[in-house]
């Protein structure tokens, strides 16, 4: 259960006077609903946790430091180009109802973090100074730009009835927050345990009918294969044949002499082709026969033990009896493939490479190819086929590519900040000026036959732009370059 009304009003109470006036030093996204500032004020650094999660939303500050992604994410990435050293000038909670606004002067002005606390519809909103939406953590695209409305109150408006639970009875500084904080960290942790059952339950479900589906097709390929068990024999009959088959014959009959009893067997034969290439269809066919045996077996015989183990899984996972591993079993060669394709999905921050990469003004990542080969492997292994692709035009540099969703275009300043990127890290630095080209990554091919990072361009446009000192300080103090 998410935090009530006057729970929120209570703890808001307890921190905006400690936070008001501090900086925020530090922004973190440890889990796609949740978000951590470091706030400093004098003497000290706390720590404010706001969380969207349905069943736990809510906002706090704590001791615990949380593990965070390799790479921040895009709300992250936002909050850290407008919010990093902005001063908290006020916390305050919206009277009947579950909404916190953390209003901060920010170096483009003033801007407010809007927490919507509200259990299933619970969002993490950035509102400019004219009160327009900036961001969203739920990424709500259709609420961008948009004037922030509050939402509409419930019809019975009656008081919120007041379970007490969290009294501040643990005492210290923040009694409140810590209670919140040590309820809900163990509530999370058991949800985390049912998260986990759920998602093995259906990856078991899901690996149970793929195995049974691949095991079957197997047993189809060696019952095909076990019709060709007996075809060595024919092609030896036909090669003691060899010379007594007429062109052009259908068959042969002949005496069987791998059978004591030398029965008369009759072999179909292929009046296309010639006596030797019937015989040698024969061996080809037996050959098949053999190396399915040889492969098929004991592919199957792993696959049923596998099944086997993942019934018995299964099985405790319906009956309630089931723990979470410590780690997943390496030994189980249906997981490592369903492994290796979760990687291929999700791989970009082991393909990141050692590019440079820069924030941008808008907080878009930008990566920057070192050399020839970094080029090659940022355009052609890392850019996604929506991403941005920019490049000096007409002198070896840079290939620069900025992260973008699908069917969105850069942000003005984002554009500008890339293509300072690409001239600077161009022939054309010394000039200090020059033609820069983009297009979205999908129009960028591999020069045939040319050295490594070498490229055709299509459907490009052109921008022109000269190094900018404060652009440039400024692209710098946000490199994140590792």
């Amino acid at each position: 259960m998410a935090l009530n009304r006057l729970e929120i009003e209570q703890v808001v109470m307890e921190i905006a006077p400690i936070l008001h006036g501090g900086w925020i030093q530090k922004i973190q996204q440890p889990t796609p609903d949740t978000l951590v500032l470091d706030v400093r004020v004098p003497g000290q650094t706390h720590r404010l946790l706001v969380s969207s999660r349905p069943d736990t939303s809510r906002l706090h500050l704590t001791n615990h430091q949380l593990q965070n992604p390799p790479t921040p994410p895009a709300f992250c990435q936002f909050l850290r180009a407008h919010f990093q050293g902005a001063r908290i000038d006020g916390i305050c909670h919206i009277p009947n109802d579950r909404i916190v606004e953390i209003h901060c002067a920010c170096k483009a002005g003033a801007h407010t973090i809007l927490c919507e606390l509200t259990g299933k519809k619970a969002n993490i909103l950035i509102l400019d100074a004219d009160r327009l939406i900036l961001r969203n953590l739920a990424n709500e695209r259709d609420l961008v730009s948009q004037p922030y409305v509050y939402p509409a109150q419930r019809g019975n408006n009656r008081q919120e009835t007041w379970s007490n639970r969290f009294p501040g009875a643990l005492g210290g500084n923040f009694p409140i927050s810590a209670e919140i904080d040590a309820y809900y960290r163990d509530k999370e942790s058991t949800l985390a345990v049912d998260h986990a059952k759920e998602a093995r339950l259906r990856l078991l479900r899901n690996t149970l009918k793929k195995e049974q589906r691949r095991i079957q097709a197997w047993r189809e390929d060696l019952d095909r294969a076990a019709k060709y068990r007996d075809y060595a024999r024919y092609g030896e009959l036909i090669k003691a044949n060899l010379g007594t088959i007429a062109k052009g014959a259908d068959h042969i009959t002949v005496p069987d002499y791998f059978d004591e009893r030398l029965p008369e067997v009759t072999i179909p034969l292929d009046r296309t082709k010639s006596p030797q290439g019937n015989m040698d269809d024969y061996f080809r066919k037996h050959r098949k026969h053999m190396a399915a045996e040889r492969e098929l077996t004991p592919r199957i015989e792993q696959a049923e033990q596998e099944l086997e183990r993942f019934r018995a899984e299964l099985s405790a996972l319906e009956q309630g009896i089931w723990t979470p591993p410590a780690s997943s079993p390496s030994g189980s060669s249906v997981m490592a493939r369903s492994k290796t394709r979760n990687h291929r999905q999700s791989g970009e921050t082991q393909r990141q490479g050692p590019f440079r990469r820069f924030m941008s003004t808008d907080g878009l990542l930008i990566f920057v190819g070192r050399n020839a080969r970094e080029n090659d492997e940022l355009t052609f292994g890392l850019a996604k086929s929506d991403d941005l692709w920019l490049h000096a035009r007409g002198t070896p540099g840079s290939h620069i590519v900025v992260r973008l969703g699908k069917g969105t275009d850069p942000p003005p300043e984002t554009l500008r900040d890339a293509a300072t990127l690409a001239l600077l890290y161009s022939d054309l630095k010394k000039s200090g000026k020059g033609e820069v080209i983009y297009t979205h990554r999908k129009w960028v091919k591999k020069a045939k036959g040319q050295a490594p990072g070498t490229v055709t361009v299509t459907q490009e446009k052109s921008l022109y732009v000269n190094l900018e000192k404060a652009r440039l300080d400024a692209l710098k103090a946000r490199s994140t370059d590792i």
